[in-house]
């Protein structure tokens, strides 16, 4: 029998173990503020880890023996950085209008309903000052009551066509193109994109990257995106003419700024454009603080890129009913990462969306209206040149 050497896990496997650890529900369980239990991803046990003025330190052999920083006390870190995270929350409200816009009197009733071709709209009028008007920030100068174009966004995004889209709004009353719906599609992603640009996510520090194909007014071209990995919020993309050649730093440098950060590892398939990105954007002289680069392109094991290939299905699966897609710059792309991030619930996050996995909880039933009324009022946003919804054609 031949003694063959088995390598030991590096630094950075233990960190990739750990963050496989502290995405099972239930593995990683609080004691109190320094003690934490750990369930093993080999035996059905568990290890303690407690916090101590070196670090979190753990009771498994790995730790005991070789005075290194195991998966379990990665695992924990991870844990306790999600936990602090989520108490520091910044909270999107529902935007509640309940003043009159000329006199800012409480003492407002409902008065009439205003009904026409694209359905009805609820008046209000002023008790102080006499002033009628409807509560439709965000919505003004539109001829469908609010609560039609935001059905008719997440309707789009959950995979409906826009003719889907017009034939569901008819039998709600609301008479209006397909055309109309596009319009109402790109006037509202710009007008939440420029505000929720404005709010850095609490990401993790390992980020996954790949790309997928598809087709932009009929020619192949390749989105390339940037997730992280701990909260699956979709930080950034770029859509390219190539695969493997394209110059994606454009791509790394929007997600540094939108992450207000570097990861300390990058996840990516085995593609050179992400090795060359990370090498010139994320390069630095003190090794401590270089972005380590993980390219694996197996679909199994301990280490690989499944995240990823999740969300580029998700897009997949919604690609046929893209037909606006005319550029590589149009807005249903950034409407998706919007949906993605903000509204579609995850079933690997516990139902919760990404943003609040990142510490942004966007509140409300509505939660297309509440961003798009809180991007209205926002005083850092422009509205100016948003597109009015036209005539139906």
């Amino acid at each position: 029998m031949s003694n063959q050497y088995t390598p030991k896990p590096s630094i950075n496997e233990r960190e990739l173990r750990g963050h496989a650890i502290a995405q099972n529900f239930g593995w990683v369980r609080r004691v109190d503020e320094t003690v934490y239990m750990v369930h093993s991803q080999k035996f059905d046990r568990e290890y303690q880890v407690v916090q101590t003025e070196i670090g979190w330190v753990c009771e498994c052999p790995d730790a005991k023996y070789r005075g290194l920083k195991c998966k379990h006390s990665w695992a924990v870190e991870i844990s306790w950085e999600m936990r602090k995270r989520v108490e520091s929350q910044i909270t999107i409200e529902a935007v509640r209008v309940d003043n009159c816009p000329r006199c800012r009197s409480a003492l407002v009733v409902r008065h009439s309903v205003r009904h026409n071709r694209s359905g009805d709209l609820q008046r209000y009028s002023c008790k102080g000052c006499g002033l009628r008007f409807s509560k439709n920030l965000g919505f003004e100068s539109m001829r469908v009551n609010p609560q039609a174009i935001t059905q008719a966004l997440q309707l789009y995004f959950t995979g409906e066509s826009l003719r889907n889209v017009q034939k569901f709004l008819r039998l709600q009353g609301v008479n209006v193109s397909h055309v109309s719906v596009l319009k109402w599609i790109r006037k509202y992603v710009s007008l939440m994109e420029g505000y929720v640009s404005q709010i850095t996510p609490q990401v993790g520090n390992t980020w996954r990257t790949d790309e997928l194909y598809l087709k932009v007014k009929g020619d192949m071209k390749y989105l390339f995106a940037m997730m992280d990995d701990e909260t699956r919020f979709w930080i950034a993309q770029q859509v390219s003419d190539k695969k493997g050649t394209s110059d994606v730093r454009p791509m790394f440098r929007e997600a540094e700024k939108r992450a207000g950060k570097r990861p300390k590892v990058l996840i990516s398939d085995g593609a050179p454009n992400f090795a060359r990105a990370n090498k010139k954007e994320w390069y630095s002289r003190h090794p401590e603080r270089n972005t380590v680069h993980v390219p694996d392109i197996r679909l199994g094991g301990e280490v690989h890129n499944n995240k990823m290939e999740r969300l580029n299905g998700e897009i997949r699966d919604r690609e046929q009913n893209f037909r606006g897609l005319k550029t590589p710059d149009s807005p249903i792309l950034k409407g998706y990462q919007l949906f993605h991030n903000y509204v579609r619930p995850h079933e690997g996050l516990g139902g919760r969306t990404p943003s609040e996995a990142a510490g942004v909880k966007v509140e409300g039933e509505d939660k297309w209206k509440t961003l798009i009324q809180n991007a209205a009022r926002g005083p850092k946003v422009n509205t100016e040149n948003s597109e009015e919804d036209g005539p139906s054609s």
